[in-house]
C-alpha cells in the first residue's frame, strides 16, 4: 500500500526551503566557540558534531541541486569546518539558498545512488533538516528560538511522509510524547524524537 502526499505537500520547496536557511541561519549566530562542546537534543552529539554533520549534508545536498546527482562517497573535510564548524555551517546554507534559487538550478529530479528524486522533494527534506538542526542549536546554546509558525505546521505536515516510522532507526529516535499545549516548533522536534522537555 502506499502512503499518499499530505495535501499540504509543497508544489515549490522553496517555499519551505528558504525560510528553514533563514531560521538556521538566525540560531547559529548564537553559536561561540565555548558553547561547541555542550550536549545537543540529538542523542550522542555535542554541538560541533551537529555542526559538521549538518554542513556534511548541507553540501550533498547542494551538489544534487547543482549537478542533478548526489554521489555516496563523502567530501573530504575542509580546514573552514574543522577550524570553525559554525561559520562553515552559515557558508554551506548560503551556498545552498544560491543553488536553490540561482537560474535554472532547480531541476525537476535528481540523482541519488542511481535513483530519481524529485527536485521539490528533495528540498521539503532539505527544509526538514535545516529547520529542525536550527532548533537544535538554538537548545544547545541556551536560546530556545522556535521554529515559525508557518514553517513548523508546513514541515510538520509533511514529516511523516519524509520520515516514515517504519525504517526510520538509526536515523532517527522514536517519535517522543509532548503535552497537548506544545506549539508546532516542539511537536515537529518530538516527532523526530528530540527530548528537551519541560
Amino acid at each position: 500500500m502506499t502512503r499518499a502526499a499530505p495535501t499540504a505537500w509543497p508544489a515549490d520547496g522553496a517555499e519551505l526551503l528558504e525560510p528553514s536557511i533563514s531560521y538556521a541561519l538566525v540560531t547559529v549566530l548564537a553559536v561561540t566557540p565555548e558553547l561547541l562542546p555542550r550536549p545537543t537534543p540529538c542523542r550522542g552529539w555535542d554541538l560541533r558534531m551537529l555542526l559538521r554533520h549538518a554542513s556534511e549534508s548541507l553540501g550533498a545536498i547542494s551538489e544534487g541541486i547543482e549537478a542533478g546527482r548526489v554521489g555516496l562517497d563523502p567530501a573530504a573535510e575542509d580546514d573552514d569546518l574543522a577550524a570553525d564548524p559554525a561559520r562553515a555551517f552559515r557558508d554551506r546554507l548560503c551556498q545552498l539558498l544560491d543553488a536553490w534559487t540561482g537560474p535554472g538550478r532547480q531541476r525537476q529530479v535528481i540523482e541519488i545512488a542511481g535513483c530519481p528524486l524529485a527536485g521539490n522533494v528533495m528540498a521539503a527534506a532539505a527544509a526538514l533538516e535545516v529547520a529542525v538542526h536550527g532548533w537544535d542549536i538554538s537548545r544547545a546554546c541556551g536560546q530556545r528560538r522556535p521554529i515559525p509558525r508557518a514553517l513548523a505546521t508546513s514541515l510538520l505536515a509533511i514529516a511523516p511522509v519524509l520520515v516514515p516510522r517504519a525504517g526510520r532507526h538509526p536515523l532517527f529516535a522514536a517519535p517522543v510524547t509532548v503535552p497537548a499545549t506544545v506549539g508546532p516548533s516542539d511537536r515537529l522536534a518530538a516527532f523526530l524524537g528530540r527530548t528537551s522537555w519541560p
